[in-house]
């Protein structure tokens, strides 16, 4: 009995805590940031407890976040149920079994297809053997008092309570490491690959814009062609990164303009984003995304504006609204790849916006550089973030928030010494 419960001691020092994924587990709600028809908003596919059942979904955005229409297709059998959903009014739609399915969601002419899994949790596996051991237990536990009160020598009362011991024992073992166990997979998950093949090819990414030569203060529509590197097919399993499939930064080369948006999957392997430049030149995008299985990518590209200056009266698709903001950054001289401080006085108390309460943007003048950290909940109304700035030069940054009024930029530059 003391060596069981030594290993039991021993194997939960040993065995780690599991890793958490990016990838949406069975119980766990699954939230998309999308850019569309002119707003910045987060759609939450709620966590399904059963099947056939109700999927609810909800939308968390600001005041002028559109209403949305949803069509759910199964694509195990090609079921479709439709229905609406803005802030403050849910949507509740009914599926009839786990699997892959496609959440079509359109406002404003625009269209993304979301494709997810339905996920219902059946458990750990090691039920069977727990509650089995406790019962085994208990019945010759009650056997041995029977046996004991019948035989005087006690001997075969002995073996039958050192065993029901043993039976708890075992339950109670699996009990505590439960948690480390191996998991049955959820019912609808996709099958695990048989080859052992670790991690997939990086993306490939081809930048366009339509029309190809947008004008100066024209609506244009920015798209992103993401291709796996060793086949050249369209990929198409991108993984939730920070509650988005992509995270699409686009600024112009001397960072007057600069939008940080979340673009739609309206085709396998392709992301588009409707934007408006109001002046023409040469234009930066860096694309964040992570494929499943593999590491985090920053895709780069450009495309030109043509055309003369122009003012737009009316705010960009997902408009940041540019704010005056008190920066600090100490040092104040910062030293190249050393840790720097930067803190941003806010304008209100942010809330969280793609999980996080805050989030830095740098750019290299010269456009070479790309950095993106993120603010871990300071209190009250002020934003810290730690950056190391990789050489000596001048530096364009973004600090990001947003409170219940909309999301704000604060826009600053930084002077790295030689």
């Amino acid at each position: 009995m003391i060596r069981l419960l030594c290993l039991v001691g021993l194997l939960v020092v040993i065995l780690a805590s599991p890793a958490a994924a990016h990838d949406v587990k069975a119980g766990a709600d699954l939230r998309i940031a999308q850019t569309i028809a002119g707003a910045e908003l987060t759609l939450a596919i709620k966590a399904t407890t059963r099947v056939p059942g109700p999927l609810r979904v909800e939308v968390i955005g600001f005041p002028s976040a559109p209403t949305l229409d949803l069509r759910l297709r199964s694509v195990t059998d090609g079921r479709v149920v439709t229905g609406t959903v803005a802030p403050g009014r849910p949507a509740q739609l009914r599926v009839e079994e786990t699997g892959p399915h496609e959440l079509t969601v359109g406002a404003g002419g625009e269209t993304a297809v979301i494709p997810f899994r339905v996920l219902v949790d059946r458990g750990s596996g090691w039920e069977f053997l727990i509650y089995g051991g406790l019962f085994v237990a208990g019945l010759l536990l009650v056997g041995g008092l029977l046996t004991g009160a019948f035989n005087r020598r006690g001997r075969s009362a002995f073996v039958v309570t050192a065993v029901a011991a043993t039976g708890l024992a075992v339950a109670a073992l699996i009990v505590i490491l439960d948690p480390w166990l191996p998991a049955r997979p959820p019912d609808g998950a996709e099958p695990r690959p048989t080859d052992t093949v670790i991690g997939r090819p990086y993306v490939q990414r081809v930048v366009t814009t339509v029309p190809a030569s947008p004008a100066a203060g024209e609506e244009f529509v920015a798209r992103v062609e993401l291709f796996d590197g060793s086949t050249g097919r369209p990929v198409d399993d991108l993984t939730i990164h920070h509650e988005a499939m992509a995270h699409l930064v686009v600024t112009s080369e001397d960072g007057r303009y600069f939008r940080h948006v979340h673009p739609l999957r309206t085709a396998p392997g392709r992301l588009e984003v409707r934007l408006r430049a109001d002046r023409p030149g040469r234009y930066l995008t860096y694309v964040e995304l992570e494929r499943t299985d593999s590491g985090g990518q920053l895709l780069t590209g450009a495309f030109t504006v043509t055309g003369s200056a122009k003012s737009t009266a009316t705010p960009d698709p997902a408009t940041q609204d540019v704010a005056a903001g008190t920066v600090t950054v100490t040092p104040a001289a910062p030293q190249a790849g050393r840790a720097a401080t930067v803190e941003v006085a806010t304008s209100g108390t942010p809330r969280p916006w793609l999980g996080m309460a805050g989030h830095l943007i740098v750019r290299g003048a010269d456009g070479e550089f790309l950095g993106h950290v993120h603010e871990m909940g300071t209190p009250g109304n002020r934003l810290r973030f730690t950056f190391s700035f990789p050489a000596p030069g001048r530096y364009l940054a973004w600090a990001q928030y947003a409170t219940d009024r909309g999301i704000t930029t604060v826009p600053f530059t930084v002077e790295v010494p030689r």
